[in-house]
């Protein structure tokens, strides 16, 4: 008996309640539990009208069913105050191909939570922003330098006595997880910390396009919905009321990647907040069908951007949101219930990071006609546009997949250029990070090869399948 008590033990441990704590004076403070120094605040740039709003925030919470959260008093009195979208989905499990498929328009195939690098022909929401100079930063609580690229373990700020923690998951950060970020010293550095927004917010230089994602409690991936609901007290409450954060151009989307329970459609909870919220729309619900690909779909349309030519160009799964397409005159298609997709299923897709269902990443769909500017955007350099069709899968489960091989990219002696910024700059950040530079032309000859034969795997398969 005793022994069967001895083994319970870890479990006992690991799964014991903890209970929140600020992990700064206020949202806008630096703090050492962030452990990482600011690097300099952010240039302040010039506003890109948008149709709708001119900037958008986007809040990643973790793994909680929609009961769940419209249970929390918190929740619903955010809701009060913006608009509950009631029929707002994941896209499949788990966490991170949920990420990358907001950032990319895709999720290839993943079906777990790996270190995954994904290559040069596979573009993001950065190259839509950058490409009509609307400013973005992704900010990653406690991750310790910028453009940090693995999990973090520190002193646990919670619980001194309970040994180190590990607050930062790279799974959690998509702008990371593209090479075409990862690779450009003057992008990985806009993928900041939480000492590095509060000197943002600070500095008036809160970009246009902003990425949180709390840590690994405070998003409830270890916690649960008390816990995240006092974080949002403390965090997400004032920074509303706060003007240098939140105006009446600003739209915060708050939001989770999934839903703890994988037998049920994949429905989370969301609400749209911020000065850009009608007054009228204020405490009503929009019972729209939305995914994650409407986070794409919804910036392209309010800046007229081009699509990513993948699911963020698919009408079914890309609803704009509702109250944003009366101001644009967009139509969002309506599908029938038959139409919806089951959004709880995974590793049941084909892609090149799915191993056992394994294709090369596809051209996208250049014809595409998403919510924007009608336009479809591919780096040209990388892409094989007649890459356009999907081969037989093949199953390369135990082969080792160049995608999860990290091309350990530095940036030395960089850091943030914050010439128009009345921040200081500080090189702790980037300087913490550098070791040796990395070439981004051979990186991106390595993501052309990936684009048309899907590289090393995919002269293996072809090998393989040659002799079969």
């Amino acid at each position: 008996m005793l022994a069967l008590l001895a083994a319970l033990l870890p479990v006992a441990q690991a799964v014991q309640v903890q209970s929140f704590a600020a992990p700064a004076e206020c949202p806008t403070c630096v703090s050492s539990n962030y452990v990482g120094q600011s690097n300099g605040s952010l240039p302040v740039q010039t506003v890109v009208a948008g149709s709708a709003y001119d900037r958008f925030v986007t809040i990643w919470l973790e793994n909680t069913d929609y009961a769940s959260a419209a249970a929390s008093s918190t929740f619903q009195k955010l809701a009060a105050e913006g608009i509950l979208l009631t029929s707002y989905h994941g896209v499949t499990h788990p966490s991170e191909p949920n990420y990358v498929a907001a950032m990319m328009g895709d999720f290839f195939g993943m079906a777990d939570d790996d270190t995954w690098f994904l290559p040069y022909n596979v573009s993001t929401l950065v190259d839509l922003l950058e490409d009509r100079d609307i400013s973005w930063a992704s900010y990653q609580e406690n991750m310790p330098t910028d453009g940090y690229d693995l999990d973090y373990t520190q002193t646990n700020y919670l619980n001194a006595t309970a040994g180190n923690y590990t607050y930062y998951k790279r799974k959690h950060n998509p702008h990371i997880i593209a090479n075409t970020v990862a690779s450009d010293a003057k992008r990985a550095l806009r993928v900041r910390n939480f000492n590095d927004f509060a000197v943002d917010v600070n500095a008036s230089a809160l970009p246009q396009h902003v990425w949180i994602t709390p840590n690994m409690v405070n998003d409830a991936h270890d916690t649960d919905v008390n816990f995240v609901s006092e974080w949002l007290e403390y965090f997400l409450v004032p920074l509303l009321s706060n003007p240098l954060f939140n105006d009446n151009r600003t739209l915060v989307q708050l939001t989770f990647d999934e839903n703890e329970s994988y037998g049920i459609q994949n429905q989370i909870y969301t609400v749209l907040l911020g000065g850009a919220v009608p007054s009228s729309l204020k405490g009503t619900n929009d019972s729209t069908f939305y995914t994650h690909y409407s986070h794409l779909s919804s910036v392209q349309n309010n800046w007229n951007l081009p699509s990513l030519g993948r699911q963020d160009a698919n009408k079914t799964v890309a609803s704009v949101f509702a109250f944003q397409a009366e101001i644009t005159n967009h139509t969002n298609y309506v599908p029938t219930e038959a139409e919806i997709p089951m959004l709880n299923l995974t590793g049941t897709y084909p892609g090149a990071c799915n191993p056992a269902m394994w294709i090369p990443i596809l051209a996208p769909d250049v014809t595409a006609t998403g919510a924007g500017n009608g336009s479809v955007f591919y780096n040209t350099s990388a892409v094989d546009a007649s890459l356009s069709s999907a081969p037989t899968p093949l199953n390369l489960t135990g082969s080792v997949n160049e995608l999860n091989v990290n091309p350990n990219f530095t940036y030395t002696g960089t850091t943030v250029d914050n010439s128009s910024s009345p921040a200081a700059v500080s090189a702790s950040s980037a300087a913490a990070h550098a070791t040796s530079a990395a070439s981004t032309a051979s990186a991106k000859s390595a993501g052309e090869r990936l684009a048309v034969s899907g590289g090393a795997i995919g002269v293996v398969a072809m090998a393989v399948a040659a002799l079969l």
